[in-house]
């Protein structure tokens, strides 16, 4: 059968022009409500306000006007069972084939500074999600479009199925329906839980991205859920892993810590080097390349700035499983498409909106969620925090600056040595931070560097004093650690015994 009527109240009228002309020319009788049915009427398309369909008034500044039998009536009864049709002619019950319905802008308007619990509210919308559940449910007859992206498909099949819509396209439609109606459940009670220091339990819904390749390993199957596409932009190679999602996101924080042209390269998510550049990416990438020659094969390359043909010339010579950078050079493109399994990532400078988003990790029965760690702290009027009897020089503060923030995306326990420009030494994830500070040394050996002079960060607290004085021992003058141990005074005392100098920045950054 085809659709003879259509209810239509929409937020944002993008697309509606066209979905409004394309029901007009298959006849289809159109109700709807206020602000959208004085845009259609504008365009000549003949409108029926829902008020009039259902002869019973809106209420209470519009709180009340769809939730009425004659709506949902119309789209709940089962076309196929005759008793349902026999109800609806006794109660004058006419059938709405299609509902096209966008809610209030809920997730917007909490966003926005400084709005109050009250504007909140009134941008909770009732009566548009109960039509698309209502019509969700009797899919089996009922088009249902909450998404502005699917006006053209549901026009198309009406030109080729005169009229109607497959059973496969509603049936798409409906589950789109139900994760928009969740996503927005959850947004309202995130806010209200949030606003009003209630506890309640944590609810997630998230639409599937893409099937990944594999999981950690290949006899393990893995998905991806949400928006990421909305980030990142896979513009060549073999299909994403979940090792390299979780690499993507790693770095492309890493890189936003700097705002000079900078470089990083990373393995299972550390950074193996990290420079940045007053003037160009290629001086960035030499100075990261330097810290660890070995480490980046097969790993991945992460830039803030476009990547030009002169980095893509470098880069094409070594084996990279993943490059990431805000755009690519034609040239650039041209040249490392013939690695044709590289994979290359576009990403979106709104990814730091992200970081505003909790993380979630899942736990034995359960979620783990918690803020993002999306500043590096302590940084702010750094020479009031320096513990020991010499300041830094502005050189060792600058060098701080650098190391700290690279410290942070290293997995703990985490040592950094660096320059003010560069990574020197870096060793990650050893059970005691001593061996983490000999790994760094011995790195920096292997790339034939010198420590000398150089800045040490910590990403947790000095428990004793070995680790400090071995990184001294290996050239570095300064400190940048968050202190916090019981054994602080005999930290700063190593320091002040060798004329190094430390700030405690108060702020630990492990990362697990």
């Amino acid at each position: 059968m085809s659709i003879t009527r259509a209810l239509i109240s929409v937020s944002d009228k993008t697309g509606l022009e066209a979905l409004a002309k394309g029901l007009h020319k298959h006849n289809v009788e159109i109700l709807s409500t206020g602000g959208t049915a004085k845009f259609i009427a504008e365009m000549n398309i003949p409108v029926i306000e829902v008020s009039d369909f259902t002869g019973f008034p809106e209420l209470f500044e519009g709180r009340v006007k769809t939730l009425h039998p004659k709506v949902h009536g119309g789209l709940l009864y089962r076309r196929d069972v005759e008793e349902h049709v026999q109800q609806a002619k006794d109660n004058d019950v006419q059938p709405i084939d299609l509902v096209v319905v966008n809610l209030y802008p809920f997730e917007e308007t909490v966003a926005k500074e400084g709005v109050t619990s009250e504007e909140a509210i009134e941008k909770i919308d009732i009566g548009g999600p109960s039509m698309l559940r209502s019509a969700a449910k009797n899919h089996g007859a009922v088009t249902v479009v909450a998404d502005p992206k699917d006006y053209e498909i549901v026009l198309a099949e009406m030109d080729e199925h005169k009229g109607d819509t497959t059973l496969k396209t509603r049936e798409r439609l409906a589950i789109k329906v139900f994760q928009r109606t969740s996503e927005y459940d959850r947004a309202i009670a995130s806010y209200l839980n949030e606003e009003q220091e209630t506890e309640a339990s944590y609810s997630i819904s998230l639409p599937l991205a893409q099937e990944l390749r594999y999981g950690e390993n290949p006899h393990q199957n893995a998905a991806l859920y949400g928006n990421f596409g909305d980030y990142f932009k896979q513009l060549q190679g073999k299909g994403l892993s979940y090792t390299n999602v979780i690499d993507i996101g790693g770095a492309a924080e890493l890189v936003l810590e700097f705002r000079r042209p900078a470089v990083a390269i990373l393995k299972h998510t550390n950074p193996c080097g990290v420079g940045v550049d007053d003037d160009s990416l290629r001086g960035a990438w030499d100075k990261a390349f330097e810290t660890d020659k070995q480490a980046p094969f097969g790993g991945v390359i992460v830039c803030n700035r476009p990547l030009d043909i002169g980095l893509a010339r470098v880069i094409s010579g070594i084996f990279t499983d993943v490059i990431i950078a805000p755009d690519f050079d034609t040239d650039a493109r041209a040249l490392l498409q013939k690695k044709k399994n590289l994979r290359l990532i576009q990403m979106n400078e709104a990814f730091r909106d992200t970081l505003d988003d909790p993380i979630i990790a899942s736990a034995p029965g359960g979620l783990l969620v918690m803020d993002h760690d999306k500043e590096a702290l302590g940084l702010d009027n750094i020479e009031k925090r320096v513990v020991t009897s010499r300041p830094p020089t502005a050189d060792e503060i600058e060098a701080m600056r650098f190391g700290w923030r690279v410290v942070k995306h290293v997995k703990s326990n985490a040592i950094v040595f660096a320059g003010k420009d560069r990574t020197l030494g870096i060793g990650a994830g050893q059970m005691s931070r001593v061996d983490s500070c000999r790994l760094a040394v011995w790195k920096a050996e292997q790339a034939g560097l010198s420590l000398k002079g150089s800045v040490v960060a910590s990403d947790a607290l000095f428990p004793f004093a070995d680790g400090l004085v071995s990184a001294i021992e290996a050239g570095a003058t300064a400190a940048i650690q968050p202190g916090g141990s019981i054994r602080d005074e005999e930290v700063i005392k190593a320091a002040n015994e060798h004329d190094a100098a430390m700030v405690f920045t108060g702020h630990r950054h492990f990362l697990h």
